[in-house]
C-alpha cells in the first residue's frame, strides 16, 4: 500500500476520534443494531367494509388510543383485510384512498333534517333520527296497509315505502334485514348490488 505523510494523518486521526467516542461509550453497532418500532403494534385492528361500492371488499383500520373513557381512538392507517375472501386484501383507488375519507372535515358525521318547506338543514340527535324514522314509517304502514284485494284474497302488503339496502353487507345481514321488512309487508325492497 502506498501512503503519503497525509494520508497517514488522517487514518490515524479517525483511528483516534473512532478510538474516542468507543471509551466514551457511543458504538455504532450498538446504534445501528437498534430496531425501529413497528408504526402498528400499539395499535387497536377492527375489521370492517369498504363504504363505496356493491363489491363489499374487506378492511382493516388501525386505530391509536390508550381505550381510556374519555379518549376517541384515531385511525391512521387503512388497508384491505388479506383474510377476506372478496378482494382477499386488494383494495381499488378509491378503497386505498379511505383514511383521507375518513379524516375529511366536510364528512357528515350526525343526522340532520330539513323541515317541510325550508332551505337550511339541522343537525339533529340520534335518537330522534331513529324515533322520527319509525314514527314515519309506522303512519305510513297504519295508513296504507293492505290485508286484502278488491277480490277478498289475503294479501298482507304495503306498497307506498320502499327500501334500498346496502350492499356491502354479508348474506346473513342481507337475509336478517329481507326477512324483517318483508315481515312488515313491504314489497318495494331492492338492494344496491343488483341495480
Amino acid at each position: 500500500m502506498d501512503m503519503n505523510r497525509r494520508h497517514f494523518f488522517r487514518v490515524s486521526s479517525a483511528g483516534l476520534v473512532g478510538s474516542s467516542l468507543v471509551a466514551l461509550g457511543f458504538s455504532p453497532t450498538a446504534a445501528l443494531a437498534e430496531a425501529r418500532n413497528f408504526k402498528l403494534a400499539r395499535t387497536t385492528e377492527t375489521r370492517n367494509t369498504c363504504p363505496y361500492c356493491s363489491v363489499g371488499c374487506g378492511i382493516i383500520m388501525y386505530s391509536l388510543g390508550d381505550k381510556a373513557k374519555n379518549v376517541i381512538p384515531a385511525i391512521l392507517h387503512i388497508e384491505g383485510d388479506p383474510d377476506h375472501p372478496v378482494n382477499r386484501g386488494t383494495l381499488c383507488p378509491k378503497g386505498a384512498g379511505l383514511l383521507d375519507f375518513v379524516h375529511s372535515p366536510s364528512r357528515l358525521k350526525y343526522p340532520e333534517m330539513r323541515e317541510p318547506g325550508s332551505n337550511e338543514w339541522k343537525r339533529i340527535s340520534w335518537d330522534s333520527a331513529f324515533e322520527r324514522i319509525a314514527t314515519l314509517l309506522k303512519a305510513d304502514r297504519d295508513a296504507n296497509f293492505q290485508p286484502a284485494n278488491a277480490e277478498g284474497k289475503t294479501v298482507n302488503r304495503w306498497t307506498t315505502t320502499g327500501m334500498l339496502c346496502a350492499s356491502a353487507s354479508s348474506n346473513e345481514t342481507g337475509y336478517l334485514t329481507h326477512k324483517a321488512f318483508r315481515s312488515t309487508g313491504m314489497l318495494v325492497f331492492d338492494n344496491q348490488a343488483r341495480v
